[in-house]
């Protein structure tokens, strides 16, 4: 089923907003102690309990208006509802911390994979966005399952040495902007293996 286009701006807040409305959540109720059914849980669980139902909700929106979510977006929003559960379940705030180093360990795993096998897996998710040699697509999930490794260690190394503070907002800004820059230098770098279409629809560097 192809995808059906919407406003790139809505596609955008879809997509980003849950995480900047946990951050301003967050904000608010970080220095606050909530008792429930006579288990006191601080204003971060609090906040993750939340964030779940958000995510969701603007994910069936993306879907219901796109018809379609990507596979990383599934995986991802699973993994938040998984952790997101045993956060609030056992009252621990470090099942949501992990979580990040999780998904981005999986994610560098899943390429290296495909790698060892001689594929390239982020060519099967984003062949059709980014028409690329196959050349091009070994190089950049070669470079990508590096940069996913990375950022889960960096997420381990964060979590388990600074404040809660401080991991929200590299979760919430730093990480996506790191991800970001990286995707956009990594098109620019492999410009020449690029496929354009002709007005006839064939492929041609």
């Amino acid at each position: 089923m192809s995808e059906r286009q919407i406003n790139p701006v809505l596609k955008q807040v879809l997509e980003l907003g849950p995480t900047i409305v946990f951050f301003l959540i967050y904000l608010r109720l970080r220095d606050e102690t909530f008792q429930i059914a006579g288990t006191d849980y601080s204003g971060f669980i609090v906040a993750t309990v939340i964030f779940v139902p958000i995510l969701l909700v603007a994910m069936g929106i993306l879907w219901a208006m796109t018809g379609k979510l990507s596979r990383m977006q599934v995986f991802t929003a699973f993994m938040v509802v998984f952790f997101g559960g045993l956060t609030a379940w056992f009252n621990d705030e470090r099942f949501f911390k992990m979580k990040t180093s999780i998904v981005y360990g999986a994610f560098a795993a899943i390429l290296g994979l495909g790698l060892l096998q001689g594929r390239s897996y982020m060519q099967w998710v984003m062949g059709e966005m980014l028409p690329m040699e196959d050349a091009g697509w070994m190089i950049l999930t070669r470079r990508l399952t590096a940069m996913f490794a990375g950022l889960a260690i960096a997420n381990e190394v964060i979590w388990r040495t600074q404040s809660t503070d401080l991991w929200v907002k590299l979760e919430t800004f730093a990480f996506p902007a790191v991800l970001f820059a990286f995707l956009w230098l990594q098109i620019v770098s492999l410009q020449r293996y690029l496929l354009i279409e002709d007005d006839e629809g064939a492929s041609e560097k």
